[in-house]
């Protein structure tokens, strides 16, 4: 087959990509510790919540309903509705149905806000900016043209205990005429790292002197799934996009992301879903807006989600430090979302290769290269962290450690 520019570019094996295949690996070999994906955990407490919505859809034909028939571009209408309320009285934002879009997962999103902002503009040639690495593997590969992202390494402070910090080092930040789009996440995957009220506030200053957008991707993010173990408080105006998933609320498989922007990119995103896909899925959407009308969300994720996540990073770093008795680990203050963040100092080889060893001895990481977008090469800092998922069993969790203890300390 002779494939266009654009589907040789698309051919290429991605990060993203060696993710997910190892997700479906790891799944299908019994024994092997899944430490590497992102698929959110099963929390007990939280599927019984799921099944008495289902039950209820079912009950009132809802269910079979929703999935009889398409919902508009724009996504189900009483979700848009009950969403806008929701965030009007829980935040005072001025938003109304036509401030909201559904996607086919905040992935789907990323790509049309990407290349929606950046590429080929006249003459011209805009880029997205991401204003701290490491970040998310799934924005690597988002591009319909090649170097769409340019990013700035993040500054590094160090604490106590073993611990380190991402910040945006917003003294070398460069916003031109070549930016066309400021992307951040909050939480972020792959540190954990979480920025602060004050960061956001001047990004926001900044992408509004430049006449740019600046996206929050919020998957983790507040208000929900609300895996955030600090207080913080969330930033939407009429030049902010704000992206969130039901994934990480724990419905990964009803892939469905939501884009809260002003009225004028909305229809363009509910213009893009008709072309391209006709309509976004419907059951996730009627899942949590049930969960909305019966003022069931913010609880499940208050009392329910943020604990589990927050006690189970706990536990990872204090198995971690258990384990690994050695000044050269580093770990990122887990501040967010379902991950540490690793960095061995004087390792000797690349994570790289650690993540072979690793698979051999029957534990899947993503290694710390697939997290710098942007970038023309990985940094040694780059190559000497990686990204270990704490979601799995206790049992699975302190197994996994035990393997990477051994292979670093044959490194060591």
């Amino acid at each position: 087959m002779k494939f266009s520019d654009l589907g040789e570019h698309f051919r290429g094996y991605s990060g993203i990509t060696h993710l997910m295949d190892d997700l479906s690996e790891g799944l299908a070999q019994p024994g092997v510790v899944m430490l590497g994906g992102g698929n959110p955990a099963t929390i007990p407490d939280v599927m019984p919540v799921f099944e008495q919505v289902l039950d209820k859809l079912h009950e009132s034909g809802e269910l079979l309903a929703t999935l009889a028939n398409y919902d508009s571009p724009q996504g189900k209408a009483e979700f848009l509705e009950n969403l806008a309320a929701f965030f009007r009285d829980r935040y005072g934002w001025s938003v109304s149905s036509r401030n909201i879009a559904l996607t086919h997962g905040s992935q789907s999103a990323f790509f049309i806000l990407f290349n929606s902002f950046a590429g080929r503009r006249g003459q011209s040639r805009q880029r997205v900016l991401i204003p701290l690495v490491p970040e998310y593997i799934g924005y690597c590969d988002l591009g319909i043209e090649p170097d769409l992202i340019v990013s700035q390494p993040a500054r590094i402070e160090h604490l106590d205990d073993g611990f380190f910090k991402y910040q945006v080092d917003f003294d070398n930040l460069e916003v031109d005429d070549t930016t066309g789009l400021i992307c951040v996440s909050r939480p972020t995957n792959p540190s954990g790292n979480v920025l602060t009220d004050a960061e956001c506030a001047q990004l926001d200053r900044i992408a509004r002197d430049h006449d740019v957008p600046l996206l929050i991707d919020s998957a983790y993010g507040t208000p929900f799934p609300n895996i955030i173990f600090g207080d913080v408080n969330p930033l939407w105006n009429d030049n902010t996009i704000v992206c969130m998933s039901l994934s990480k609320l724990g419905l990964p498989g009803s892939r469905t992301g939501i884009v809260i922007a002003n009225e004028e990119l909305i229809r363009y995103f509910a213009n893009l879903t008709a072309i391209t896909s006709l309509a976004p899925a419907g059951i996730g959407a009627a899942i949590v807006n049930r969960l909305i009308v019966d003022e069931a969300l913010l609880p499940m994720c208050e009392q329910i989600i943020r604990p589990f996540y927050q006690q189970r990073s706990r536990l990872a770093v204090d198995l971690l430090k258990a384990a690994v008795d050695d000044r050269r680990l580093h770990i990122h203050k887990p501040e967010g979302s379902m991950f540490l963040w690793l960095y061995f100092e004087d390792l000797g080889i690349t994570t790289s290769e650690l993540y072979e060893r690793l698979k051999q001895n029957g534990l899947l990481i993503v290694p710390g290269k697939y997290f710098f977008p942007g970038q023309s090469a990985v940094s040694a800092h780059g190559e000497c962290c990686i990204r270990m998922n704490f979601v799995q069993s206790e049992d699975d969790l302190a197994r996994g450690i035990d393997i990477l203890a051994a292979e670093l300390r044959a490194c060591w």
